[in-house]
């Protein structure tokens, strides 16, 4: 079914566990897998892999730690895959950039020091596309990270080598973050989950930046995203814009009949504000009246029509980007990517205090909208990607199906929950014409990501997925 072996169970018999994280720590606590055996495969599996996952290894320190790992821990023993944009202490701090190819961490952020603490061993570190920029993970520091389920094709971005690693069976658990829909478009084109927390869910840290980002993962199960959740989440000085602590997400996986007919449920795949391929179109729609029938909820009927906030989004957005190049900038300007070189000129050249202002009054404009939205449903379900994996190598896509579009359209339906704040999940909805996974967004109001993870485990067991590639 999956990977490159033989599999009984979640585990493999000549390379890293193919189940999920939470059955992975089982194995370790009845004795039927060892953490330093767990290691090891993940480490042989990153050497042998061609999907360009992984751009660092801390072979030895990880196998030290997988001799003294707990295993009663909730990540007791499991290898974890950091993203590189999520510092971890001595680990190159480069922000996926030629230019800053010469830093290194100094200390771990804020969900590392949380998933240390919880029991994972940090043993890789995933590709990213430059500064989380763009939704394709290619880069002049590392070049092309490739999808498993096509490997022309890419695993997203900006956490594609997350997605690629865990859907391509290297290793269970891996980091992500979301700044305009980075946890979701790589789960969406990997066929995994992806929950984006509400803002402020997961302190961010020591150093707070982007006021749309969130930490996650990329998971394959529902219960995986809890218990990340669980380990992760809770108030932070060093953040001043994180939340109180909220205990149990897996430990209430499962809501009533009651729960679920109670909620009001609008399907809209465009958003009204992005173009969808037809194929993909139709997988969705499909898969959300599915998963609107196994709940037993009401359907409600929307004219939403999100504003579209792609321009000021990445416009702002490259004003962290100019930050982080500091003094490097512009003799470093040949150094980038072609799409971070000419966001951050256009931000040289359009911001000022009237494009400011353009950007704030668009950004008021969405968050309205958005609580228009969550007073007429209570969840809305949406495509997660305009279409299934484009091109590993090139330019973003431009049109779907013969309908004209533009790179604005890559992100527009995932973008509207960073700049409102709101939780989001990812989920498979199936695989298209050309075998490729397509995903199912599910989008809830502020503070409910308990109802999006029940929502999730229901539609896991009305329609079970490949946990990885096949």
């Amino acid at each position: 079914m999956i990977g490159n072996g033989k599999t009984t169970g979640g585990k493999m018999t000549d390379g890293p566990w193919m189940g999920d994280v939470v059955s992975l720590v089982e194995a370790f606590r009845s004795g039927e897998r060892h953490p330093i055996e767990e290691v090891a495969a993940t480490l042989a599996a990153v050497e042998a892999d061609d999907l360009n996952a992984v751009c660092h290894i801390d072979g030895d320190a990880a196998l030290l730690a997988a001799e003294q790992a707990d295993v009663s821990l909730p990540f007791g023993g499991v290898p974890l895959a950091v993203k590189e944009l999520l510092p971890v202490a001595g680990w190159p701090d480069t922000e996926a950039s030629i230019a800053l190819a010469d830093r290194v961490a100094t200390a771990d952020s804020i969900p590392v020091e949380r998933l240390r603490e919880g029991g994972a061993i940090p043993t890789v570190q995933t590709t990213s596309s430059e500064f989380g920029g763009v939704n394709q993970t290619t880069t002049k520091l590392h070049g092309v990270t490739r999808n498993p389920w096509g490997s022309d094709r890419t695993p997203g971005g900006s956490s594609g080598g997350s997605a690629a690693g865990v859907a391509g069976g290297l290793f269970a658990l891996a980091t992500a973050s979301d700044g305009g829909g980075s946890i979701r478009i790589p789960a969406g084109f990997c066929g995994l989950v992806g929950l984006k927390p509400t803002y402020g869910r997961v302190p961010k840290g020591p150093s707070v930046g982007n006021l749309t980002a969130v930490e996650g993962c990329v998971s394959r199960s529902v219960r995986d995203s809890a218990r990340w959740l669980d380990v992760t989440n809770g108030f932070d000085r060093r953040d001043p814009f994180s939340l109180p602590r909220v205990d149990g997400f897996e430990r209430s996986l499962g809501g009533s009949a009651s729960e679920f007919a109670s909620l009001r449920v609008a399907i809209v795949v465009d958003h009204g504000c992005a173009v969808v391929a037809p194929e993909t179109e139709e997988i969705v729609l499909a898969a959300a009246e599915e998963l609107l029938a196994a709940m037993g909820a009401r359907r409600v009927e929307m004219e939403l029509r999100l504003p579209n906030i792609m321009g000021a989004w990445g416009l702002t957005g490259s004003i962290g980007t100019r930050k982080e190049l500091g003094d490097r900038w512009p003799e470093c300007a040949g150094d980038l990517t072609g799409m971070m070189r000419a966001g951050v000129q256009n931000a040289e050249e359009r911001i000022n205090l009237d494009a400011m202002v353009k950007a704030e009054t668009r950004r008021v404009e969405l968050n309205v909208a958005m609580a228009a939205m969550f007073d007429q449903a209570d969840l809305v379900f949406a495509a997660t990607n305009p279409s299934t994996a484009f091109d590993a190598e090139g330019h973003l896509p431009s049109e779907f199906g013969g309908r004209e579009s533009n790179s604005g359209n890559n992100g527009a339906l995932t973008a509207p929950s960073n700049i409102y704040g709101n939780p989001a999940i990812s989920l498979p909805a199936g695989n298209a014409s050309d075998g490729l996974p397509v995903g199912l967004q599910v989008l809830a109001a502020h503070h409910e990501e308990q109802r999006l993870l029940d929502v999730a485990e229901l539609w896991e067991r009305t329609r079970p997925w490949a946990l990885t590639a096949s």
